[in-house]
């Protein structure tokens, strides 16, 4: 495992993960003009999850590019990858079981969803995470989960979904903090166990 984690986290790597993600970021965003075209300007921030997630993960690569480590973005990264790349896979996997015919378009989000989820805690033996990083991202987490159900600002669901919002909210405060704690266990818990960017 080791040797697969240092090949990882090696400079050629890292830098196709970062092209990888900065081209996912990109068509995030671009995923999202339609709805971010008619949310409040104070809202904006919290309306594309997914593509904000990897692009805290676009900073945490290009600092190990340099051999650098910033646990508080590393912590923002890790917890809404595994957070909304779950989510994403869940949202569109659980239409098709409501008898919705998946595209290829759902299957591609599962798949590049699933994979911002493992690349998330992949890298966790080389992140400085502490518990006051998390905390920070915890507060962000739960305080983006308020907005997204509260006030509405949540992606956009499969219209089958859409009568069942509230356990869509259900679902996501649990996989906040299922998310939280997960990148607690791998990130900060097994401080013992932590590796050097070779």
């Amino acid at each position: 495992m080791s040797k697969l984690l240092y090949w990882l986290a090696s400079p050629f790597m890292l830098a196709v993960l970062l092209i990888i993600n900065i081209l996912g970021t990109i068509y995030g965003y671009w995923w999202y003009k339609d709805q971010l075209a008619i949310t409040p300007t104070h809202f904006l921030v919290f309306v594309p999850d997914s593509p904000t997630a990897s692009l805290f993960f676009c900073f945490v690569l290009a600092l190990f590019l340099f051999r650098k480590n910033n646990g508080l973005i590393e912590a923002l990264a890790a917890v809404t990858l595994v957070k909304y790349g779950i989510w994403a896979v869940v949202m569109n996997i659980v239409p098709g079981f409501m008898g919705a015919e998946l595209g290829w378009q759902n299957y591609l989000l599962i798949a590049s969803h699933l994979g911002m989820a493992i690349q998330g805690l992949l890298f966790a033996p080389f992140y400085r995470i502490k518990v006051w990083h998390l905390a920070v991202v915890s507060v962000w987490t739960l305080h983006n989960d308020v907005i997204d159900y509260i006030y509405g600002m949540h992606p956009w669901v499969s219209g089958l979904l859409t009568d069942h919002i509230h356990h869509v909210a259900y679902f996501t405060f649990w996989l906040s903090i299922g998310s939280i704690w997960i990148v607690y266990v791998t990130g900060v818990r097994s401080e013992r166990k932590k590796l050097q960017l070779p």
